[in-house]
């Protein structure tokens, strides 16, 4: 018995030993009651010290073959490695990768060779991330970053079997060049399929409109009155402006039997003055014919000088003008150009000339030719 169960049993049997006096003064027990109490000290003495008393142990300490030792846990340690470069699913575009690699030496052969367990546990870490970003597009860095996280966190031993390694604090980002030429990249890409969208949005409604509603002027009508149901007088006063836009539409002058309904008439001018002379027709079709000879031209020419200084083909000085201008080109020797001209203006040829009008005729043309010889 130890000194500390000693002192626990003298303790408990004075503190019972007092208790009993008390109890005994306070309610009067009988003189008898004193030796019993007596016997009953050592009594509870001896039970203190048997209920204190440790438990023996089933195997005594001195019959064990070694003591109990704890065993300490294996040291873990750990190295930073920042920025290394992974391939990723595209080219050109890497990942960079920094993590806190942990490993833990496992034994080895008696006669193996001596390794650098830091080595091998940061090799094995980036051969197992590599196998992952391999597979994945650079624009999705930050999901692979957290696939890499639950796969590195895992301890596993390295191809040769010397250590067990994982990884913690694992973050995968890009350059901040790729990052931008990716940001750029799918900007323009996003661009593009949003243009073509809109182009073909754009060539469809003008096939539809150009091809179907403005075709000619019946298939305008119907569009234009299936857009407004309940409007059928205006309909019918818009017939005119319909005929009008499906002509222009389409390069064609509007119909007969439309045309006194347009509200914006071509100019009596400009339908006497006829198609352009040097407008020849384009890939199409579109346009006018030039015209079949140079004189003929010039004729057209002429009458479009007298339109614009604002006389008419069917008034008597427009004949007088194209009368003496042909005379002037026959002096000159021009007869086909001067021809066209009475052509054109219906002017009969003179069949003879007096000696006076040949005189003038000749005064003009040595004046024509001398004109020219200054020029």
């Amino acid at each position: 018995m130890s000194s500390g169960h000693k002192t626990l049993t003298v303790f408990l049997t004075v503190i019972v030993g007092l208790l009993l006096t008390i109890l005994n003064l306070c309610l009067h027990w009988p003189l008898w009651t004193w030796p019993v109490m007596a016997t009953l000290l050592p009594v509870t003495a001896l039970t203190a010290a048997k209920v204190s008393a440790p438990s023996e142990e089933f195997i005594p300490r001195e019959c064990r073959l070694a003591p109990d030792i704890p065993v300490a846990e294996p040291e873990r340690r750990e190295q930073r490695v920042t920025a290394v470069s992974l391939p990723s699913s595209e080219a050109d575009y890497d990942f960079l990768l920094s993590a806190t690699v942990l490993w833990r030496p496992l034994e080895a052969a008696p006669d193996a060779p001596p390794v650098s367990h830091s080595g091998l546990a940061v090799s094995a870490i980036l051969h197992r991330a590599g196998q992952i970003t391999a597979n994945q597009p650079p624009r999705r860095s930050a999901l692979a970053q957290h696939q890499l996280n639950g796969v590195l966190g895992v301890m596993k031993a390295d191809a040769t079997g010397r250590v067990l390694a994982m990884a913690e604090d694992v973050t995968l980002t890009l350059s901040d060049a790729d990052a931008a030429r990716l940001k750029k990249l799918s900007t323009v890409r996003k661009d593009t399929v949003l243009w073509e969208h809109e182009r073909k949005y754009e060539c469809d409604r003008r096939t539809y409109l150009g091809q179907d509603v403005l075709k000619d002027t019946g298939s305008a009508v119907v569009w234009w009155l299936t857009k407004n149901e309940d409007e059928v007088k205006k309909t019918v006063d818009d017939i005119g402006l319909l005929a009008q836009l499906s002509s222009a539409a389409n390069n064609r002058e509007i119909p007969d039997l439309f045309e006194h309904m347009v509200p914006y008439p071509v100019p009596t001018s400009v339908r006497e003055q006829g198609p352009p002379y040097d407008s020849p027709p384009d890939q199409y079709g579109n346009g006018h014919e030039p015209m079949e000879s140079p004189e003929a031209m010039g004729a057209e020419r002429f009458g479009a000088m007298l339109a614009s200084l604002g006389i008419a083909p069917d008034d008597a000085e427009s004949a007088f003008l194209a009368q003496q201008w042909a005379q002037l080109l026959g002096a000159l020797g021009h007869g086909t150009a001067a021809d066209a001209i009475r052509t054109r203006f219906d002017i009969p040829a003179p069949s003879g000339m007096s000696p006076d009008a040949t005189d003038d005729a000749e005064d003009a043309g040595d004046a024509g030719k001398d004109a020219a010889g200054c020029g």
